[in-house]
């Protein structure tokens, strides 16, 4: 479970303030996969950071009760001058699970080849994201924080992406930051509009589409719009 508490989210930037998050309070039950939707810039993937408590709110709580998972895509927590398997069995240990077997998992999954020995700095972004994707499906969390799964790669890793999402969906919750309306209506329970620092949570994702069709969102969207080549990336 994840509960919002009068969550606020203000950003200064360049004497400009943008308000992401304007008293939020919302709960995500134990579970359920949540799609949160918005359009570019509404600040899911900050509103993400928040919930996983790498960035800090401006005002107001987030309670949760499991463990959760750190946005699964986002590549930006590597140090760079680390190989891939020198971060992977960092955040193994961070996490309390078998170094080993998340290496062995994340080797065969991510599919860098002997770039999982060099530098992160050495990867290109869309490397850096399936190593990152890799090692979040490798730990099982409670709540898995999902931001704009773009698969990258060829056919073979894009199907071998959904299914290990919807294998660990299918025990645990998220919170799945997209764009995609054929995501939303295949994997999610539950979806929250994100318009303008206000946050609705529908129990219906029909109405939650056609809620963001009515602030001018692309309810057609059946794929995520193409960005970097990378599983998470931008600010939404």
């Amino acid at each position: 479970m994840v509960r919002l508490e009068n969550l606020c989210k203000t950003f200064v930037m360049s004497g400009r303030r943008k308000q992401i998050a304007d008293c939020l309070n919302a709960t995500f039950p134990t579970g359920a996969s949540v799609a949160l939707i918005g359009q570019n810039g509404a600040g899911k993937s900050s509103l993400l950071r928040i919930i996983a408590g790498t960035m800090n709110p401006t005002s107001g709580r987030v309670h949760s009760t499991g463990s959760i998972s750190w946005p699964v895509g986002f590549a930006g927590s590597f140090h760079p001058d680390l190989t891939g398997v020198q971060n992977v069995r960092f955040l193994a240990r961070i996490y309390g699970v078998d170094t080993d077997s998340l290496v062995e998992f994340v080797e065969d999954f991510a599919d860098v080849g002997e770039h999982f020995y060099l530098p992160i700095r050495t990867y290109s972004s869309g490397m850096r994201s399936r190593l990152a994707f890799g090692a979040s499906m490798g730990m099982k969390f409670d709540t898995y924080l999902v931001d704009e799964v773009t698969a990258v790669g060829d056919a073979d890793f894009k199907r071998k992406s959904d299914v290990v999402l919807r294998e660990r969906l299918a025990e645990s919750g998220a919170v799945i930051a997209t764009h995609s309306m054929g995501l939303v209506r295949s994997l999610c329970d539950l979806a929250a509009v994100l318009h303008k620092g206000k946050l609705v949570l529908y129990d219906d994702v029909e109405e939650a589409i056609e809620a963001y069709g009515r602030i001018g969102g692309d309810t057609e969207a059946e794929e995520p719009r193409k960005r970097a080549p990378a599983l998470a990336t931008a600010d939404d």
